[in-house]
Order: structure tokens, then C-alpha cells, then sequence
């Protein structure tokens, strides 16, 4: 089974986190294989938008540290790779789209945060409790920042837990809200309509933006991996951690 699985009709692709048994929780091997398709996507002259999606009863419960919490090296590696491949993402010269259901926590909340758009339904729950597990939320921090303002970005992390889609639309968080049932196709809708944009046009325009709002600084992302991976081999993160992961 392939932890990532791509799709495409004329001209749209939807990438799906596909660990459903694990909620789609961002594992160092489902990083590697985000990259992967990644390394495809861009080269992909055909595609026009990306939609990320997340396979079985949410769209991402966040970071997996299952296996990496004992080993300080491997885990400042995982986050570091989600660090880049965030970037990749928001380098890419499509427009992109985060379809999100049940649940974005932690990372994948950022994975929603980097895209160009992003979508839910009312009672789909979002946010970044990283805090409250004594974990720095230092690699997503960036783009929250980026998407709904220093200010809100700053009450939201600080504080930790969730809110509502409805709660997140009103925040800027998200850009759209639909019925659960309906999602999908009008996912489908938006991106229909994106494409019909000039694809160089679209790929200067972002770019130019990107490099406005400072999301090019590689530096950053590596700064932000770094203050996450120092955070969670301290003391205190670990002992809120173990007992999540059996330790």
C-alpha cells in the first residue's frame, strides 16, 4: 500500500495522505513518500491544481513521533523534512487546496495553513495543541503567520487546542465551508475554476507573492525544525509524550 496516492482528472490532481488506520498522522515514512510525489508533481507540466486529501476518517491527526521519540537525531530529521516539504508545496506553480475533513491537527493543520486555499465543513476540528503537550509548534508557526495574520497566529498557538470549521472560516483559516457530503465535488468546483487561469500567469503570480511574504527564506524552515526538535527532547515534552506513545 502506498502511503501516498495520487490522482488526476484534466488537468487536477489530488494527493491523498493515505494512512486511514493511523488517521493520516505525519510519519517519518509517509514524509518521505509526501516528497517523493512531490519530486513528480514538480515536473508535472500538465497539472493545473493540486488538491491535498487525506484518505478514512480525517484528514490528518498530525505528528506520528511513534519510533523517534527515544532518538533526538531522527526526530530533528523527520521535522526537518516536513519543514522542506512544506516548502515544496508552497513553491509550487499551481494553485493548491487543502480538502480538509474530520480532523487537521498540529502538522497536518499546517499542511492547510502552506496551501493556497483550503476548504472544510463546519464541525471539522483544526488547530495546534502543541503547547498543551509541551511541544513548540515552531514548523508550522510560519505559515500560520502568513495565513491569518501575526496577531491571531499568536493567540492561536499560544493557546493550543481546536476550533470548529466555522470557527477556522471566520478566523481565515480556512477559505471555504461546505456540507460534509458535499465536499468533495465542490473541492472539485474551486479547482475546476482555478484552472482556467493562464498557468504562467498563475506560477509568476505566486511566486512573486511567495517571495512578498517571505516564504522563500530556507533558513526559516530550518530554524523553525530545529527549535521543534530541541523542544521535544526536553524533559518536559517527553513526559507528556510517553504516555501517548506507550512509553
Amino acid at each position: 500500500m502506498s502511503l501516498i496516492e495520487t490522482t488526476r482528472h484534466e488537468g487536477i490532481v489530488t494527493l491523498e495522505l493515505n494512512r486511514p488506520e493511523k488517521r493520516n498522522a505525519l510519519s517519518a515514512a509517509l514524509i518521505e513518500a509526501m516528497h517523493g510525489s512531490l519530486d513528480a508533481l514538480e515536473s508535472d507540466d500538465t497539472m493545473r491544481v493540486l488538491i491535498i486529501a487525506g484518505r478514512g476518517p480525517c484528514f490528518c491527526a498530525g505528528m506520528d513521533l511513534r519510533g523517534v521519540l527515544d532518538d533526538a537525531e531522527a526526530m530533528g530529521g523527520m521535522l526537518r523534512r516536513l519543514a522542506t516539504a512544506t516548502g515544496r508545496i508552497r513553491q509550487l506553480a499551481v494553485p493548491t487546496i487543502a480538502r480538509i475533513h474530520g480532523a487537521a491537527i498540529g502538522g497536518g493543520c499546517g499542511l492547510a495553513a502552506v496551501t493556497d486555499f483550503a476548504v472544510t465543513h463546519p464541525e471539522a476540528k483544526l488547530g495546534y495543541p502543541e503547547v498543551t503537550l509541551g511541544v513548540c509548534p515552531a514548523v508550522v508557526a510560519p505559515w500560520l503567520i502568513r495565513k491569518i495574520g501575526a496577531g491571531p497566529a499568536r493567540a492561536m498557538l499560544l493557546q493550543g487546542g481546536t476550533v470548529t470549521g466555522e470557527a477556522a472560516l471566520a478566523m481565515g483559516l480556512v477559505d471555504a465551508l461546505h456540507e460534509p457530503n458535499d465536499l468533495t465535488e465542490q473541492t472539485v468546483a474551486m479547482a475546476a475554476k482555478l484552472a482556467t487561469g493562464g498557468r504562467d500567469a498563475i506560477a509568476v503570480t505566486k511566486q512573486w507573492l511567495n517571495a512578498l511574504d517571505g516564504s522563500l527564506d530556507p533558513e526559516m524552515l530550518e530554524r523553525g525544525a530545529e527549535h521543534s526538535a530541541r523542544i521535544i527532547a526536553g524533559d518536559e515534552a517527553q513526559a507528556r509524550l510517553r504516555p501517548l506513545y506507550g512509553g
